[in-house]
This record gives structure tokens, C-alpha cells and sequence, in this order.
């Protein structure tokens, strides 16, 4: 009887994870989700920025039909576009807008996501003199 006791106890060790292995497992998992976490946000924000360069571009384009009826680059609404880019994840505005200049900004929404996007949450195209300049012009924004 007492050898079927001990060989009880030895099949039901055997059976299962001790606390120290579901420690380690846990401790592994939350080493990768905070390696994993934010290269994935910073993926998230570097393919959102397409949508304030869709959005500039389209402007860019909108500018230069109002132009070729006009004397001048228009405004936002002049133009016909709308304060918003297409994923609202920006805001469009127009400022210098002039006979031959004009600036194109697109400023990421505060309160989303890509606010946090500190290297290119605003992002220009500017036109001077017939040179089309893009900004910012550090880090990989374009």
C-alpha cells in the first residue's frame, strides 16, 4: 500500500507546471511585449504619415488648377479642400499663399495617436521662386 502511495505521488508531480516555470514563462512574455510594443506603434505612425502626404499632395495639385484660372494660390476653401486629411489623422492648412508662394502644412490631430509621432507631426510643402521644398527635412519623414 505504501509503495502505491509513492507511486501516486510521483505521477502527479510529474503532471504539471511549478509557479517558478509559469514565472519565468510570464516574465519572457512581458520582456517581448515591451520590445514588441513599441516597434509596433512606431510602424503604426510611420504608416500613417502616408495619409499627410496623400493629403499634401492632393492640396499641391488643388493649388495649381486654382492657379492656372487665378493670379494667385488660393486658400483652403478657395481651393475646395477640406480642413482634414482623408484618415483625419492630420489637420490641412494653407498660409503664404500668394502670386507665385504658397505653404502646404499638415499638422498631426492632438489627442490621436500620431500626435505622438514627434519627428514629423507637422509636415510642409512650400513653393518659392518655382522651387518646391518638402519638410521636415531631417529624419525620414518623405
Amino acid at each position: 500500500m505504501a509503495n502505491l502511495a509513492a507511486k501516486s505521488k510521483k505521477s502527479f508531480r510529474g503532471r504539471g507546471f511549478t509557479l517558478v516555470e509559469l514565472m519565468i514563462v510570464v516574465a519572457i512574455v512581458g520582456i517581448l511585449a515591451a520590445v514588441a510594443v513599441p516597434a509596433y506603434q512606431g510602424s503604426v505612425q510611420k504608416s500613417r504619415r502616408s495619409d499627410a502626404k496623400m493629403a499634401l499632395s492632393a492640396l499641391q495639385l488643388l493649388q495649381e488648377k486654382y492657379r492656372a484660372n487665378n493670379t494667385r494660390y488660393g486658400t483652403l476653401a478657395e481651393v475646395g479642400a477640406t480642413a482634414s486629411s482623408s484618415e483625419a489623422y492630420y489637420t490641412m492648412s494653407v498660409s503664404n499663399n500668394a502670386e507665385t508662394t504658397y505653404t502646404l502644412t499638415a499638422t498631426a490631430v492632438s489627442g490621436k495617436s500620431q500626435a505622438s509621432d514627434t519627428a514629423c507631426n507637422t509636415m510642409t510643402i512650400s513653393l518659392s521662386a518655382g522651387v518646391v521644398t518638402k519638410g521636415p527635412t531631417t529624419g525620414s519623414c518623405w
